[in-house]
């Protein structure tokens, strides 16, 4: 597990937790690293704004602040089967592991009747998905939500294996399949990346550069971006 994942891990364990905190050992325990490993990511979790306090004594350890957990969601055991159908359903798609992270959330804060009553009718829907290849992948999506130039190793149509330094521009699903639609610095052009055939990513300090979006093409009349709604 990188860093990355390692401390968003630390602070959803922290969130699920409450009031009653997670000591570093236990921490560390639980992600097979050293306590001195985990005091390092929650100072820097700490540095990121995240409201984490310290208990001193025994049994003493971390505590995330109320102030960063979700209040009670007034969610049906038949939204959140929607939402793990949806998931599942695309186990291979961009932020998936990050949807995942969001369904746990939602049913930690689910009454706990509800909670049975969704992991109930959730057993009784079946989904044959594709598999997830999380190394990659992550990668790719820090890139472009941090705006980086990443690395990628590429596999082509002839089974050609070549390194690229692609400047992020968007995710897209065409037909059956997600590709990484970039500015490719080998071509010096923009390119279509299978996402299937990124083997490895490695995330760069460069900060990708604004482009014309005209430079990518126009997408067809019946493609559309994801709409996240806003709040009223």
């Amino acid at each position: 597990m990188n860093r990355t994942d390692r401390m968003h891990a630390v602070s959803e364990e922290l969130r699920r937790a409450g009031t009653r905190g997670r000591t570093a050992q236990r921490l560390a325990d639980w992600l097979e690293v050293s306590p001195r490993t985990i005091k390092r990511d929650v100072a820097a979790l700490q540095q990121a704004g995240l409201p984490i306090w310290a208990t001193a004594g025994p049994g003493g350890g971390y505590v995330l602040d109320a102030a960063a957990t979700l209040p009670p969601v007034n969610l049906t055991p038949a939204q959140a089967v929607a939402l793990a159908v949806a998931l599942a359903g695309a186990s291979e798609a961009p932020f998936a592991a990050d949807g995942r992270a969001a369904l746990e959330k939602l049913l930690d804060v689910m009454g706990p009747g509800a909670r049975e009553t969704a992991r109930d009718l959730g057993g009784r829907v079946w989904v044959r998905g594709g598999a997830r290849r999380p190394g990659p992948a992550s990668v790719v999506e820090e890139a472009l939500l941090r705006r980086r130039v990443v690395a990628i190793r590429y596999r082509d149509d002839a089974g050609t294996v070549s390194r690229r330094r692609v400047e992020p521009h968007l995710l897209a699903r065409t037909g059956d399949r997600w590709y990484l639609v970039g500015w490719c610095r080998l071509r010096d052009a923009p390119r279509w990346f299978r996402w299937d055939r990124i083997e490895a990513a490695d995330l760069t300090a460069e900060a990708a550069p604004a482009r014309d979006p005209a430079a990518f093409g126009t997408p067809p009349p019946d493609a559309h971006a994801v709409r996240v709604p806003t709040c009223p």
